[in-house]
C-alpha cells in the first residue's frame, strides 16, 4: 500500500464537524471540569482542533496504546505505550481517538481507565468503523462513520506515513 485514493472527506467537512462536535461536548459538560485524554499519536491533529472548540474547565493529559505494529490490520493484542501522569479518580474524563476500528484498543483503554475510578467516562472518535467491531463499545461522539476501508490523514498513518495529509482518504495498494 502506498499510494492515496480518493478524498473522503475535505478538510472543511472536518473542521465543520469538530465543531459540530465541540457543541455537544460543551452542552454535556457545561459547568464542569473535564479531563479530556489524547490516544497518541493519532488523535493529535483532532484532539487539536477539539479542544480549542471547547468552552470548559478543562485538563489535558496524553495516553498511547497500540494494536497496530504496522501494515493495515490490528494485531489484536493491545499495548500500553504511554500511560497518564494526571490522577482521574472522581473525574470526567473525554478519551479522544482518531478511529474505533475492531474496538479492542478502545475497550482495553476504557478499562484500563475505568479502573482508577473516574466518574464517568466518555469517547470522542473522528472516525467510527461500526462494521469491523469485535467488540460492543459506543462512541459517544463520532465524527464520521466510514466503511470497511483504510483511511489515512488528518493523523491518521499508514506505517507513519501520510499523516499530515489535509484530508482523510483512502489508502489504496
Amino acid at each position: 500500500m502506498s499510494s492515496q485514493g480518493q478524498v473522503l472527506y475535505t478538510r472543511q467537512q472536518i473542521e465543520q464537524r469538530i465543531g459540530e462536535l465541540a457543541a455537544k461536548i460543551n452542552d454535556d459538560y457545561a459547568g464542569r471540569q473535564l479531563v479530556v485524554v489524547c490516544v497518541l499519536k493519532g488523535a493529535v491533529i483532532f484532539f487539536s482542533e477539539l479542544v480549542r472548540q471547547l468552552n470548559l474547565e478543562m485538563l489535558w493529559d496524553f495516553l498511547e496504546v497500540s494494536s497496530y505494529r504496522s501494515g493495515t490490520e490490528s494485531s489484536g493484542k493491545v499495548i500500553l505505550v504511554k500511560d497518564l501522569e494526571l490522577d482521574i479518580k472522581g473525574k470526567d474524563v473525554l478519551i479522544v481517538e482518531d478511529i474505533v476500528d475492531t474496538g479492542l484498543t478502545m475497550d482495553y483503554t476504557k478499562k484500563l481507565l475505568a479502573l482508577r475510578q473516574p466518574l464517568s467516562i466518555r469517547i470522542a472518535a473522528l472516525l467510527d468503523k461500526p462494521v469491523r467491531r469485535k467488540v460492543d463499545l459506543p462512541v459517544d461522539y463520532a465524527g464520521f462513520t466510514v466503511p470497511d476501508k483504510f483511511i489515512v490523514g488528518y493523523g491518521l498513518d499508514h506505517n507513519q506515513q501520510f499523516r499530515s495529509l489535509p484530508n482523510l482518504m483512502e489508502l489504496k495498494s
